[in-house]
């Protein structure tokens, strides 16, 4: 149990007041700032980190879905893509199919005209060869009769075989001519020979027939017809086999290719023609172009020598030791370097200077702080709290002096602050340069 002393020597004794120490409501305080701070800056940086993690997450969501949109339009157009390649394919393969079938179908109608005419060929040359035969057997037949009734003599029946002789000679030589023709030897021989001989047979019976009253004109005029026309008649055969064997074009094979070379000889003078306007038309846009180009380049010298005298001095000398026709782009840009020492045509020292120094400005200005009461910064220092107003003198007992500040008691000033600090500064230093 405690007991308190009221009384001392018959005195009272005033009561103990407790004591104040400023320098520990200091310290005190400056603890409970200072965890207030970092409690306050704990707080924004898990608040900053929770709203940095859900825009992350929120990017990477949105990143991931439009990966997904870009992976399903990449597999909708490579699925398009497949989808027209198979149509491309199939079409591809009808129309292979078709054009097979209709070159199959063209190559048997061909075949069955081919076949057609060789038929044809045949039978008109079957007919040709024995109508030939028949017209020379024929004429045979007339022509020998009346040859047996000039020279039937009863002293000289020897001569009977004269007209075996005549007729046979016309009918020996156009076997020997078809043989010519068959062997690819020179048939004009046989030919001359066969009109010999249908000459002289045709000869004699005309003159019997004139002579010879049991004969009678008629009757030697058409013996002289039959010995000639059966060995003509045959003879023309003998020569279409002859021209067929040589490969010698007929008249009207003859006239087609005459025909089909004077249309190809249009067509080449033609394209030859159409080929002269079109290099002609070339030759005429080049030299118009040539045209605009020298005269763009007359007046790029003319500009270039009349604002930029000591580069243009410079690339003329250029281009002279380069032996060009006149001062390139290339040249202009290497006098340009060389006297100006910039690598941007048209941009000289001055220039970049005043530029640089708009730049330094525009940044100068764009980075001021903003003062008055639109500025995020307040103070250096934490608020302090307001002191109550019934709260008792703390310098009661130290005769009304403050109390004494040693290093360390005022609390430091924060990165903010000393960031405003320095743009306060620059700030007043471009003013003063501006002014």
């Amino acid at each position: 149990m405690a007991t308190a002393i009221k009384q001392v020597n018959g005195a009272a004794v005033a009561p103990d007041e407790p004591r104040f120490d400023p320098v520990a409501l200091a310290e005190a305080e400056a603890i409970r700032t200072e965890a207030a701070g970092k409690a306050d800056a704990l707080r924004v940086e898990a608040e900053g980190k929770a709203k940095a993690a859900e825009i992350l997450a929120e990017q990477e969501a949105e990143k991931q879905r439009l990966a997904n949109e870009r992976a399903a339009m990449k597999l909708e157009r490579e699925r398009a893509a497949h989808d027209a390649y198979l149509a491309e394919k199939a079409e591809k393969e009808a129309k292979a199919k078709a054009a097979a079938e209709k070159a199959a179908k063209a190559a048997d109608d061909e075949a069955e005209q081919q076949a057609q005419r060789d038929a044809e060929q045949r039978r008109s040359e079957n007919t040709w060869k024995w109508g030939a035969r028949s017209i020379y057997g024929v004429g045979l037949v007339i022509a020998a009769p009346i040859q047996f009734l000039a020279f039937w003599d009863d002293e000289r029946p020897f001569l009977v075989a004269a007209p075996a002789l005549l007729e046979g000679l016309a009918l020996v030589l156009a076997f020997g001519a078809a043989w010519a023709v068959a062997h690819r030897r020179d048939v004009m021989p046989y030919r001359v020979g066969i009109m010999i001989g249908a000459l002289v047979a045709a000869g004699i019976n005309l003159w019997h027939g004139i002579s010879d009253d049991s004969i009678g004109v008629n009757a030697g005029l058409i013996g002289a017809l039959a010995s000639l026309g059966g060995p003509i008649v045959l003879m023309a055969y003998e020569h279409g086999i002859a021209q067929k064997a040589d490969g010698i074009p007929s008249w009207r094979e003859q006239r087609a290719a005459d025909r089909k070379a004077k249309e190809d000889a249009a067509e080449r003078e033609r394209a030859k023609q159409e080929k002269a306007d079109a290099e002609t038309r070339a030759a005429e846009q080049k030299a118009d172009q040539q045209l605009r180009a020298d005269v763009e380049q007359t007046r790029k010298d003319e500009d270039r020598r009349k604002h930029h005298k000591d580069v243009w001095e410079v690339a003329e000398a250029l281009r002279s030791a380069r032996g060009s026709q006149y001062v390139t782009e290339q040249i202009w840009a290497d006098a340009w370097y060389r006297v100006t020492g910039s690598k941007v045509v048209g941009v000289r020292p001055e220039m970049e200077a005043e530029s640089k120094a708009a730049q330094a400005r525009m940044k100068a200005i764009a980075e001021l702080p903003v003062l008055g009461d639109l500025s995020q910064v307040g103070s250096q220092k934490a608020p302090r709290a307001k002191k109550d107003p019934d709260a008792p003198d703390g310098r009661r007992f130290n005769g009304g002096v403050p109390p004494l500040r040693r290093a360390g008691d005022a609390q430091p000033y924060c990165d903010a602050a000393k960031k405003q600090a320095a743009l306060e500064q620059a700030h007043t230093v471009a003013a003063n340069k501006t002014i």
